[in-house]
């Protein structure tokens, strides 16, 4: 497919998903700039009356943001940020606040942020060796950026699609200065391990003086399956990097949080790296305004999730497909996968199809290969399945329903 070819494509998916009126996932990315920016005026003011944010996220906390009485995210008679400093200076100490840490540096991305991280500790523990898990984000999808950027080496611990347990990380035969944790490991369907299996591997990583980070990109919505605060499931670990543009649906940006001085020391390598940016109040609001909206709601997600893959496994059985996989089953947070025996090809015309003849968009993109996971087989495809707050909408009677109407889309 020609880039011409593939700007028709997305147009009409967006064109498609746009007009649905019924959704599992409602995202600012399907709008335009223009709404965006009326967004994200709008989200300053909005939802404040109630309250704020608290830790039945599970996992807000105290933070002393502007959200707490005065009617606002954040003063939008504030002066910008230069270099950091005001708004992204207030998101800064509400994270840190969130996760109980002592301080908190913004990042422009994620992958800048867990750059840093793990070479501030490699020099640190004096080894630049970082246990990780091979469907880690640094190892799919930043283009070996830890050895080429970094200079550091990875090792793996198990090819298993779960976290590494205790007797793994007890066994392995080589030293590693850190151990990173992706919580929830996505390209394994957005798995977690229980929370004896997570204290376990943590203590192992200990015993063998390792440093733990985590990879917290998706960690606000883990306090359902942990039944844990954020500050305490934080509190295991060394240092943690969140996003704000996956679950909080902010317009970018990411934090590292750990102990002041990690944090201070990150900071120098953030604008060594290129990270540190003249203006970015725009991205600092918009993740402001995830903690107090999104932030909040994501328990809510995290239950319905269940509902959804339960009623689309029914609707996968009843309408006779003859092989599929819901993963995991039940999911862990309120994202999971889906797995059908056809192309890639054939499933996003089937779904953009549902979407343009029905309003009705039940999934999104497909792939296949290592954007699939562990364990992919041949023939097979893969999308992601994110509920959110357009998701908390559909019954499960909606949900079979909708499965029913995108099989007959398949070819016999």
């Amino acid at each position: 497919m020609t880039a011409m070819d593939e700007q028709e494509q997305r147009r009409r998916r967006l064109a498609a998903w746009r007009g649905s009126h019924r959704v599992l996932d409602r995202r600012s990315t399907d709008g335009t700039v223009g709404e965006g920016l009326a967004a994200l005026m709008a989200g300053i003011g909005a939802g404040i009356e109630a309250g704020g944010s608290s830790e039945a996220g599970v996992g807000a906390g105290s933070g002393s943001g502007a959200g707490s009485g005065s009617g606002f995210v954040h003063d939008p008679d504030d002066a910008v940020d230069v270099y950091g400093g005001g708004v992204v200076a207030e998101l800064e100490r509400r994270v840190a606040g969130l996760l109980g840490t002592e301080a908190a540096a913004f990042f422009p991305t994620g992958t800048m942020a867990q750059q840093v991280a793990l070479r501030c500790w490699a020099g640190r523990t004096g080894n630049a060796t970082v246990a990780l898990h091979p469907l880690a984000h640094p190892e799919l999808h930043e283009e070996g950026a830890l050895g080429a950027v970094s200079g550091l080496r990875t090792v793996h611990l198990t090819a298993e699609p779960r976290m590494p347990g205790a007797e793994e990380v007890r066994d392995h035969p080589e030293p590693f200065g850190t151990l990173m944790l992706e919580l929830p490991l996505r390209d394994a369907g957005f798995t977690l391990p229980t929370w004896d299996e997570l204290e376990a591997t943590v203590a192992a990583a200990r015993e063998r003086d390792a440093v733990v980070h985590l990879d917290g990109a998706r960690l606000w919505e883990c306090g359902t399956h942990f039944g844990r605060g954020l500050q305490e499931i934080a509190a295991l670990a060394d240092s943690v990097y969140v996003s704000f543009y996956k679950s909080l649906d902010g317009l970018s940006g990411a934090a590292l949080a750990g102990p002041s001085v990690l944090v201070d020391e990150a900071r120098v390598w953030r604008h060594r790296y290129g990270g540190q940016l003249f203006q970015q109040y725009p991205a600092a609001l918009s993740a402001l305004i995830g903690l107090e909206k999104e932030l909040p709601r994501l328990p809510s997600y995290v239950a319905h999730a269940k509902v959804v893959a339960s009623a689309m496994a029914e609707g996968f059985a009843a309408a006779g497909v003859p092989w599929f996989r819901v993963r995991p089953e039940p999911p862990h947070t309120h994202q999971f996968q889906v797995w059908l025996p056809y192309g890639v090809e054939v499933l996003d015309e089937a779904s953009v199809r549902q979407a343009e003849e029905t309003g009705v968009t039940l999934f999104r993109r497909w792939g296949s290969g290592a954007a699939g996971g562990a364990g992919l087989p041949p023939g097979v495809s893969v999308t992601e399945v994110t509920v959110s707050g357009a998701g908390l909408e559909w019954s499960a009677g909606d949900v079979r329903s909708a499965v029913a109407g995108f099989v007959e889309l398949l070819p016999a």
